[in-house]
């Protein structure tokens, strides 16, 4: 816990846009890498996952919307967010696994940031 570290979180209006940056290093930059979110008052949830090779996966409810992306040279994990909803507004940590399948539940992740918030105002 604590070895990944977020930032790029604030405040937008809907339909925005926000950036997340999450420094990892240079090992886990090698496994699968995540975002997950927990709104307040719910459960954590997967919202993005990015395997070594590059394939990626997305929840529904931010298909089309959000890009996971990283950059092994710069040993940055991103999420790129567009067109953000107030239902997007949350705690957003970025995770890291040595996976053979890269997504799952937030319990299969063993590298954790310590969050960064991101509100979305109508």
């Amino acid at each position: 816990q604590g070895q990944l570290v977020e930032s790029g979180g604030g405040s937008v209006q809907a339909g925005g846009s926000l950036r997340l940056s999450c420094a990892a290093p240079t090992l886990v930059m090698n496994y699968c890498l995540a975002w997950f979110r927990q709104p307040p008052g719910k459960e954590r949830e997967g919202v993005a996952f990015i395997s070594l090779g590059g394939s990626t996966t997305y929840s529904d409810s931010v298909k089309g919307r959000f890009t996971i992306s990283k950059d092994s040279a710069k040993n940055t994990l991103y999420l790129q967010m567009n067109t953000l909803k107030p239902e997007d507004t949350a705690m957003y940590y970025c995770a890291a696994a040595n996976l053979w399948i890269c997504g799952g539940a937030p319990n299969k992740f063993d590298y954790w940031g310590q969050g960064t918030q991101v509100t979305v105002s109508s």
